[in-house]
């Protein structure tokens, strides 16, 4: 029982865990999956206990107003953490124990404190602004043979990692093509769990196969292995090499190749597990043999250009799934004696290393950090002039990650390090490592900068290299004459760092132009299915608009019903088709649903930084807030235009965005990265100055 006497970091503390714990419920959809029609219990014996009308504390009523959009998660998840937890008197648990907090806030710990010394040392508290409804993940229609796209992916996702403890089950792939062998794993699915064996995925096996997901995953649990979200794809390490490998090929190519393979093993059991020792031999071909088989690929045992871009996609797709970003930093310091799957991808970082660097011993890449992974360790962190310790730790984590990188895309001679200016200016005509050097950086760049052209690593700096630099030189204040001197190279290696280590990912839906032409009853394509999209999400929203069925790209007559209920419910003029006008209407009722409702209040202190970058196509509550702070520095100093306050990064923010930047002395991309987001919220929130 929590009482308002108790210290006020122990009361946080206990708010946080029960928030965290109901949303956990929520998010794992743990009620719902196993046919009950709420998502959370009024029962202290499962979830929490809640009374209607009831009196409340005053100390409550404010520390709850406080945190109420805060959770708890594991470091490098995006799942709310089951923060289970009992008064720790009458009843015993394995989680945090009510009455222990008031001892642990009297020996000066805060919230936070308090919440590691009970669930670990790599939980974070989060704050987030993406306060919606609960829309049920269940897509609303059947999925079956013939079926595609991304809904039949997550089934054939989950059943993949159910197959682990259930191998019998079969592969059913992870293609989005719901074919014969999901067909035929729904259908062991459905056997085992006393389901009508009919292999379609309808409201109750979809359900099911959720229960399960989430049990074998144990995301409702103290041990939960954590749900992990998606973001740009990554760019380190997935160039071709130029030629085929096969047996008797030996280097960092193959190395790539058998990481690869041994990830994807663990989640699809027609895989073998192979070493990862740089050595192309019998192993390694029969485990191509097998990826090739499965991916209706030529099954020669060869890695060529298609199976090797086969293999990249499919691990890149997996790390999506499984890592926090692409450099899948586990949250805490890495050192001897440690074991897993972290420590696996450290050791595939350090004998990348090892074969470009004389320096670095190499090693055995076996998920058990012992005394030669500690060696291994220490030597590269003074060839990279880190501390030397023998720890992994964030720097040493985030400097194997790049050199990994570097060293798998050629673009570093022999013990040369990253972002070493080449002594001489590279300019139209130049070639080699540091080309492509250049090249990386700019391309990885272009991820998050629509502005700038991409580029293709080949070596070569050809017209294309030129206009890429000249735009970049132009963002950044540069002199923009295409060539790449001292300092234009500093300023690529610096923004290139920057954006991978420090300020996120990039986070904007990923929106369709307009096609150009109206789509009407008939039509068939990307565009329709696209339209197909923005209907069914803003159904489940409004009971008044019309669900427009299957995302076929075919516009039938579901299609134009659910046009029509729209159209009735905005108030549009209903027509037959979707012009230019409906196009943009759709899209924005779209953004205005992801993006929440907007708090129109101004807050009172600067918000911190959400932890990713926003562009043109963003939306959600940081939008709003930076909405909130230019509206605020118009209205203050009348230096800048209003933009609407709706929580969509549209074009009059970004425009806005890009005279702020201007009048602030910023590269002007557009972009709202760490340093963008503090330089506009220090006008509205000026810093305090030190006394």
């Amino acid at each position: 029982m929590v009482t308002p006497a108790w210290p006020e970091q122990a009361l946080r503390a206990n708010i946080h865990a029960q928030i965290s714990l109901a949303m956990n419920r929520i998010f794992t959809e743990w009620y719902p999956s196993r046919g009950f029609t709420f998502n959370i219990t009024n029962s202290t014996s499962y979830d929490q206990y809640y009374v209607h009308g009831r009196n409340i504390f005053e100390v409550m009523e404010k520390l709850t107003d406080d945190i109420f959009n805060t959770y708890v998660r594991r470091q490098g998840t995006i799942d709310p953490y089951y923060t289970e937890y009992c008064d720790g008197k009458s009843v015993t648990c394995k989680g945090m124990k009510q009455w222990g907090t008031v001892d642990r806030a009297k020996e000066g710990k805060n919230a936070l404190q308090i919440l590691k010394y009970y669930y670990g040392n790599d939980i974070e508290i989060v704050r987030t602004n993406n306060l919606q409804s609960i829309p049920e993940s269940y897509p609303g229609t059947p999925l079956r043979r013939g079926d595609s796209g991304q809904n039949v992916r997550i089934i054939q996702r989950q059943l993949t990692r159910i197959a682990k403890d259930y191998p019998f089950f079969g592969k059913p792939g992870t293609d989005g093509v719901f074919g014969a062998a999901t067909e035929s794993t729904v259908k062991a699915f459905q056997k085992q769990f006393s389901l009508t064996a009919d292999g379609v995925v309808g409201r109750a096996t979809w359900y099911k196969i959720s229960y399960i997901y989430v049990s074998v995953k144990d995301l409702a649990e103290l041990t939960s292995e954590g749900e992990k979200p998606s973001g740009e794809s990554n760019v380190n390490g997935s160039t071709y090499p130029g030629s085929p490998l096969q047996v008797g090929s030996r280097g960092t190519g193959v190395e790539r190749i058998q990481f690869w393979l041994n990830a994807l093993s663990e989640f699809d059991p027609a895989l073998p597990g192979i070493s990862v020792d740089g050595i192309y031999g019998a192993a390694t071909a029969n485990a191509v043999r097998a990826f090739q088989r499965e991916n209706g690929l030529t099954v020669d045992g060869v890695v060529g250009p298609a199976t090797w871009n086969a293999i990249a996609a499919a691990y890149n797709s997996l790390e999506n799934d499984i890592q926090n970003k692409p450099s899948g930093y586990p949250g805490t310091p890495l050192r001897q004696g440690d074991r897993g799957d972290s420590v696996r991808l450290m050791q595939f970082y350090l004998r990348m290393a090892a074969s470009n660097f004389s320096s670095i011993p190499n090693i055995t890449v076996d998920g058990v950090f012992g005394p030669a992974t500690t060696s291994a360790v220490r030597a590269f962190q003074r060839e990279f002039g880190l501390t030397v310790d023998g720890v992994v730790g964030s720097a040493t984590w985030q400097k194997m990650y790049e050199v990994y990188g570097d060293v798998a895309d050629s673009l570093l001679a022999p013990n040369q390090r990253p972002g070493t200016y080449p002594g001489t200016p590279l300019r139209q005509g130049s070639t080699g490592k540091s080309v492509r050097e250049a090249q990386f950086y700019l391309k990885l760049l272009a991820v998050y900068f629509p502005t700038l052209p991409t580029v293709t690593i080949d070596g070569i700096y050809g017209p294309s290299t030129t206009a890429a630099v000249r735009a970049f030189q132009t963002m950044f204040g540069l002199t923009a004459d295409g060539v790449i001197g001292p300092a234009t190279w500093q300023a690529l290696y610096e923004q290139s760092q920057r954006l991978r280590s420090a300020d996120g990912l990039l986070v904007a839906f990923n929106l369709v132009p307009w096609p150009g032409f109206d789509l009407a009853v008939g039509a068939q394509g990307p565009s329709v299915a696209f339209v197909q999209f923005l209907l069914r999400y803003i159904s489940y929203f409004y009971d008044t608009v019309q669900d427009p069925g299957k995302i076929d790209g075919i516009f039938g007559q579901t299609t134009l019903d659910s046009l029509h209920s729209w159209q009735m419910e905005f108030n549009q003029p209903e027509t037959n088709l979707v012009d230019e006008f409906t196009w943009n209407a759709l899209e924005a009722t779209f953004l205005s649903l992801a993006a929440g409702v907007p708090d129109s209040t101004v807050p009172t202190a600067a918000p911190e930084y959400p932890g990713y970058v926003m562009a043109l196509g963003s939306a959600g509550g940081a939008v709003s807030q930076l909405q909130q702070a230019m509206n605020g520095i118009a209205q203050l100093y009348c230096v800048a235009d209003f933009v609407p306050n709706d929580g969509v990064y549209g074009e009059s923010t970004r425009d806005a965005v890009l005279a702020f930047q201007q009048g602030l002395g910023l590269p002007p991309t557009g972009v709202v990265d760490l340093n963008t987001w503090n330089k506009i919220f220090d006008l509205l929130y000026p810093p305090i100055p030190e006394a």
